[in-house]
């Protein structure tokens, strides 16, 4: 038998089929080690065949199976997505893998147990060996390390060498978040669950519908969790298993915690922020169908699950689910091709559905489902403007105004919770001489740097590194230095002088390092060991506190302003979020929305919980200037650590595009090459040639193109309607 083989290697020359001869126990989806130029490289199995057209002598024998890691769909999948990618397959192969496990970092976790052999004689005069022997056959079994504790290393190893015990080398399993919603089994039917007359509608019309796609659509606290693991809860029942996404880490304890409560321990969770081990050992758990149910963020969408029945992919507009590194993978377009492969459902679940994806309801190419009140049709949260103008000329120059200060008061009064959103983490934007004008930068990248209270230095936030914090200025000397721009160490400072005897808590990157970092603030706000969660973006979506009542929105407007097509956008998801996290519970929820344009028809939708009015005036603003979904924005960037070289080669990617321009250029609304935006990020600087077109038949050749001009020093890459333009 010959064994179709890809090697383990990046790079587009080597990016083809390799024959090899297989040996016992090869087969299609093993990792294996094969010979390649001169040295032994991973390779994966494609598929296996009789005979080859290459002379048998001249085959190389494959060396050794590693594991069985891949499943047939995997196989499928990977020509599709490197095709829609246009990245070598090794590199789509590695998606399907942990890469710690991939690298033979890390491996099976094992420990001795030892085993009674039944009938057994131990004389009584060895009293210690007898009673260890009583002990395993009350318990079936007991690890060595544990026996040995208890009745002497001597005594369970004369045991063993009587022959009236055995030892069997067994997995141990390292289980994340192991105290999140722990339950001994669960029911795979996941039990009875009352639905509101609502959620059964959405429930019956997602498993009508003739669609792979079904966009749920439904305000914050309308009950489309509980529409989601009734959908998976069916799915198990009938034997297939499920995968469950969630845009942010953040928010994968709380989903978790509520599969376990359900399912058990068929849940397992995949992401980055778990150890090397934690991760190896919940993908086998997947992989040999212990566990059914994947939930995490992006990367569990290649959870190694055969046979799903539903696929959830939750807070779908998020634009996390895209992905910033080769291969850049849009989660939705893989989770549609695994449901299709599957003949499942992908639920798409979002309050702020993004314009995309609703013009697709819109057209009949998903299934739209809506949930558009709360459960028991509780209130949305009543909202307030705060014109911030106003508070300046009143000469008021804290981060809150005297509406949410009012209510804040009267939040803790009644024992309840509050949460203030400030989507900027640090205590100042950036540090500036108000002698000269000098702003404090980061050496390697071309972004003004955050000051950090805390740790008193300024930090990059695109790099990560940390400078000492400035005593004087290092243009003029001048020791006359201002902070512009609160972010949420200067609100949380803040709020600690404005109300001393608050409990106050602080959500964001810099308070989440660590595996559990945001399980620990989480469970700590939930148990009210706070009483106000002052955060970013992590706060904003996906999470139910009861006791919360107040939702301060500090700097509505922030987003607003950025140069970039889709702000408008992401400005009303993230305050129609953020707003959603209040009144979830018997009491009405308040709202208080600072901003320094109050009349904006964008702030107004928002207030208004409008998505409907909202998406009628962008989708027809998107159309009248031909903006995605109309066109396609297409950005090539060159990026590198020579800024010649960087420019060169721009300059050779501009000219074969513009081929492609000048055969065609009623195609282009726009084509041009600058310099990125941040020209400069971790000491590689960036160009770009920008483009905005209206056929997508374009990609293919532009991808050629851009691609084919890549050198050792210089990285070329193609990203279509980019999640940022910085």
């Amino acid at each position: 038998m010959t064994a179709e083989v890809i090697v383990d290697i990046a790079r587009s020359e080597v990016d083809r089929i390799f024959e090899y001869t297989a040996i016992d126990g090869v087969r299609a989806g093993c990792r294996v080690r094969v010979p390649f130029g001169g040295r032994t490289v991973d390779g994966y199995v494609m598929r296996l065949k009789e005979g080859s057209d290459c002379p048998a002598d001249r085959l190389k024998p494959v060396l050794s199976v590693v594991d069985e890691a891949l499943t047939p769909e995997c196989l499928s999948l990977v020509h599709s997505i490197s095709a829609r990618y246009h990245c070598p397959q090794a590199l789509t192969l590695r998606l399907f893998l942990p890469a710690e496990m991939r690298r033979g970092a890390v491996r099976a976790r094992t420990r001795n147990v030892v085993y009674p052999v039944e009938g057994a004689s131990v004389p009584a005069r060895a009293k210690a060996q007898a009673a260890a022997y009583a002990y395993l056959l009350e318990r079936g079994g007991a690890p060595l390390a544990e026996l040995s504790e208890k009745f002497g290393r001597t005594a369970a190893s004369g045991l063993i060498a009587r022959g009236a015990a055995k030892v069997e080398k067994e997995r141990v399993g390292r289980s994340p978040y192991a105290a999140v919603g722990a339950q001994p089994g669960g029911a795979l039917s996941g039990g009875a669950h009352e639905l509101t007359p609502a959620q059964r509608a959405a429930v019956a019309a997602a498993e009508g519908s003739a669609k792979t796609v079904q966009l749920l659509h439904g305000v914050t606290g309308s009950g489309k969790t509980e529409v989601y693991l009734t959908l998976i809860a069916r799915a198990l029942a009938a034997g297939r298993t499920a995968v469950f996404l969630v845009p942010e880490i953040s928010l994968t304890p709380q989903m978790l915690r509520q599969l376990r409560e359900r399912f058990g321990t068929k849940a397992a969770i995949l992401h980055s922020g778990l150890s090397a081990g934690e991760k190896f050992d919940e993908w086998w758990r997947l992989r040999t169908g212990e566990a059914r149910i994947a939930v995490g963020a992006r990367s569990a969408v290649f959870a190694p699950l055969e046979n799903i029945g539903i696929i959830v992919l939750d807070e779908e507009h998020d634009g996390s689910y895209r992905s910033e590194t080769a291969p850049r993978y849009e989660t939705a377009a893989v989770a549609r091709m695994r449901a299709e492969y599957n003949g499942c459902k992908l639920v798409l679940g979002s309050a702020t559905p993004s314009v995309e994806s609703y013009r697709r309801a819109q057209e009949g190419e998903y299934n739209l489902i809506e949930l558009p009140e709360r459960i028991n049709r509780r209130p949305l949260p009543e909202v307030t403007i705060a014109d911030m103008r106003r508070e300046v000329r009143r000469g008021n120059d804290s981060p809150f105004s005297a509406a949410l200060r009012g209510e804040l008061e009267d939040c803790l009064a009644r024992g309840n919770q509050a949460i203030l959103f400030l989507n900027r983490r640090g205590y100042a934007q950036s540090v500036i001489c108000r002698e000269c004008g000098y702003v404090a930068k980061c050496e390697q990248c071309d972004v003004s740097l955050t000051y950090h209270s805390e740790e008193n230095c300024l930090k990059c936030h695109y790099c990560g590194a940390a400078y000492k914090m400035l005593t004087a200025c290092p243009e003029c000397g001048g020791t006359r230095l201002s902070y512009a721009g609160s972010g949420t160490q200067k609100v949380a400072g803040a709020l600690q002088k404005l109300y001393p005897q608050a409990r106050i808590l602080r959500m964001d990157a810099d308070t989440t390092a660590g595996k559990e970092g945001h399980l620990r603030i989480l469970r700590r706000f939930a148990a009210h060991e706070a009483d106000i969660l002052v955060g970013t973006q992590m706060v904003a979506k996906g999470h139910d506190f009861p006791s919360v009542t107040l939702v301060g929105i500090l700097d509505a407007d922030m987003s607003l302003h950025f140069s970039d097509y889709r702000s408008n956008e992401r400005t009303f998801q993230l305050i129609t979020q953020v707003a959603g996290r209040s009144g979830r519970a018997e009491e009405a929820g308040k709202v208080v929305l600072q901003t320094y344009d109050p009349g904006n028809y964008i702030l107004r939708f928002a207030v208004n919980y409008d998505y409907a009015g909202f998406y009628r005036h962008e989708i027809a603003l998107r159309q009248a200037t031909a903006f995605p979904p109309f066109a396609v924005i297409v950005r090539v960037m060159a990026t590198g650590e020579e800024e010649a070289k960087v420019a060169e080669t721009l300059k050779a990617v501009y000219l074969a595009l513009k081929k492609i321009y000048d055969a065609d250029p009623g195609k282009f609304l726009f084509f041009n090459k600058m310099k990125s935006p941040v020209k400069r990020i971790q000491n590689k600087f960036r160009y770009q040639v920008l483009m905005r077109i209206t056929d997508r038949s374009l990609l293919p050749a532009i991808y050629e193109g851009a691609l084919a001009c890549r050198t050792r020093d210089v990285l070329v890459y193609v990203e279509e309607d980019p999640a940022s333009l910085s």
